[in-house]
């Protein structure tokens, strides 16, 4: 151990609701504030001694206004004194808050940390805090704002472009796509079945007493089921099948510096070995996470054969496909309990949810070093080399 390091001392989530399941009328204070109280108890640390509470969440209006990071502590009802702070790196919010947490650690101004997200997107539909403006008379998103088109011009910026600007370029086919998404569900399911996520889950007790304990959103479907739905745009490639799901969860972690560890008896999980973040083309959007891997490895003097295990959030197909042509990531390592497109992309709480799993599976297969990287809106992506310890 060195006075620098920052260690993940416990992992956690709520498993994920597809949208209008289980988690739909849960508020997104409450959704927080389960893992965080779960992750108080499994580590059995002071909460007083708590830092700062970081939690990613976008669109925060509604349920998720008012800086839900501190509302979801207090709504667990953890020490007063303790602050919270909410941010917005858009998909990689909370792998982007657990960098802070660790940087903070690292620095040495602060000791435990607990760094998560939440994400209702039931109740607060993506994209909507960019679009509640209209109602006021306020111009609508960044890429009408003049700056922009005087740099970008007058094009669509969306996801769904990016994804089939992706899929042309990196000349990846719908049944490319729609096989890598089966493979995705049929992982789940198998990991699902073999209670491969059981230890990194806490089940929410329900309004009816019942508790809901397993991940909604992996399907039975088939190559013939996705073959016959129609493409998002006329001509297209990119399906509902080869895309993410809408959902809602929560997930934490709890950073922890040397001085802490020491002092509370913690037993840490793994340590962080590396955090970066690089930006892309924001048209493109969605190409971050190569450029992002290349520089990671490169920071690291590491090659991709010295990573056990990858998780490369599916936020749709072909970006995670033309992610592993470009870095050589083989599949038989990436995402092998299934991703985003069979579990859910739950925005805000998908960072330390994929960090949560791979960080357990990292401990069920004893790796060594676990890969994380996600495209982030603005082009962007957020890169997390973790080590096992143990």
């Amino acid at each position: 151990m060195t006075a620098n390091t920052a260690y993940i001392v416990d992992a956690v989530r709520t498993p994920v609701g597809k949208r209008g399941g289980a988690l739909a009328g849960v508020h997104s204070a409450d959704l927080a504030a389960h893992t965080i109280a779960a992750l108080m108890d499994r580590t059995a640390v002071d909460p007083g001694a708590v830092d700062d509470v970081i939690l990613g969440c976008c669109d925060t209006i509604g349920s998720q206004a008012g800086d839900v990071a501190r509302t979801a502590w207090l709504v667990a009802g953890l020490p007063d004194h303790v602050p919270g702070v909410t941010i917005d790196r858009q998909c990689g919010s909370s792998q982007q808050a657990v960098h802070f947490a660790a940087q903070g650690v690292m620095s040495g101004t602060q000791d435990l940390v607990v760094a998560g997200g939440v994400q209702n997107m039931s109740a607060i539909p993506i994209s909507a805090a960019m679009l509640v403006g209209q109602q006021y008379g306020f111009s609508t998103p960044f890429a009408e704002s003049p700056g922009w088109l005087k740099r970008y011009g007058d094009q669509e910026v969306s996801q769904f472009r990016s994804a089939e600007m992706i899929a042309e370029k990196w000349d990846i086919s719908r049944e490319e796509m729609e096989a890598f998404a089966l493979a995705s569900h049929e992982r789940a399911r198998t990991a699902i079945a073999e209670g491969r996520f059981a230890t990194e889950l806490v089940p929410y007790v329900l309004p009816d007493g019942t508790a809901f304990t397993t991940d909604q959103c992996p399907r039975e479907t088939s190559l013939e089921k996705m073959a016959g739905l129609e493409p998002l745009a006329p001509g297209g490639r990119i399906t509902a099948a080869v895309a993410s799901q809408i959902c809602d969860a929560s997930s934490a972690t709890l950073i922890a510096s040397e001085a802490a560890v020491q002092a509370h008896g913690l037993n840490p999980r793994a340590r962080i070995h590396h955090l970066s973040v690089r930006g892309d083309d924001p048209v493109w959007m969605l190409t971050g996470p190569i450029n992002a891997t290349k520089h990671a490895l490169a920071k690291t003097g590491m090659s991709i054969d010295d990573i056990d295990l990858f998780e490369c959030n599916e936020a749709f197909a072909s970006v995670v496909l033309a992610w592993m042509k470009e870095t050589g990531a083989p599949h038989e390592k990436v995402n092998v309990n299934g991703g985003g497109i069979a579990l859910g992309h739950p925005i805000g709480a998908t960072g330390t949810r994929l960090m949560t799993t791979l960080l357990n599976e990292l401990e069920r297969t004893g790796g060594r070093y676990g890969l994380q990287t996600m495209c982030e809106g603005g082009g962007q992506a957020n890169v997390t080399i973790i080590e096992r310890l143990g």
